[in-house]
């Protein structure tokens, strides 16, 4: 089993901020499978599907962003699920808007919702995918940039980039993490 967490603020007023390309990516990514996220578990919202013929957990937090590693550290007791099955799937203020990153070990590099997450798993080991969202104009308050939502500008390499990540996340369910960076990291 893999499970895949994206990261998020719940709420329709954050639906289309820049800090919910987490949870925007396993919409597509549910809907690409016909998978329902509406169960409630683990202070998440949870899905449960195959894909690529690996049954797999899609969750997204509802936890608010600061606070994502309790619900991964819920979700890992309760199920005694691996670290080594889990990819987080994020924004990212360093990695230009409409490309990706993955790494499988690293700091949160200032992102809060990573931040939680070592705390809560006691290690910085572990799969993500990086979405970038770029970093705002100066004078430009990082907190602001962060919830507000995408330009028309930027829409179509959102799309592309939301396209990317759902492609990345299905390849390594059946190849390495390893593979799968060489094959996506540009």
């Amino acid at each position: 089993m893999k499970w895949i967490v994206g990261l998020g603020n719940p709420g329709p007023q954050y639906e289309k901020t820049r800090h919910n390309v987490g949870f925007m990516a396993l919409d597509r990514l549910a809907a690409r499978h016909g998978i329902a996220v509406n169960q409630s578990k683990c202070k998440a919202l949870v899905g449960e599907g195959m894909i690529g013929g690996v049954k797999t957990v899609i969750i997204k937090p509802m936890t608010y962003m600061n606070l994502s590693g309790e619900s991964i550290r819920a979700y890992m007791d309760y199920y005694k699920a691996s670290l080594d099955d889990l990819i987080v799937v994020y924004d990212d203020l360093d990695t230009e808007i409409g490309k990706i990153r993955l790494r499988y070990q690293g700091s949160a590099g200032g992102h809060n919702g990573i931040k939680s997450i070592i705390l809560h798993t006691g290690t910085q080991q572990f799969n993500r995918i990086r979405m970038g969202i770029s970093r705002p104009e100066p004078g430009y308050a990082i907190v602001d940039y962060v919830l507000s939502t995408f330009p028309k500008k930027e829409k179509e390499q959102l799309d592309s980039m939301i396209e990317e990540t759902c492609d990345a996340l299905e390849f390594s369910l059946n190849e390495t993490f390893e593979r799968t960076m060489a094959k996506f990291n540009k």
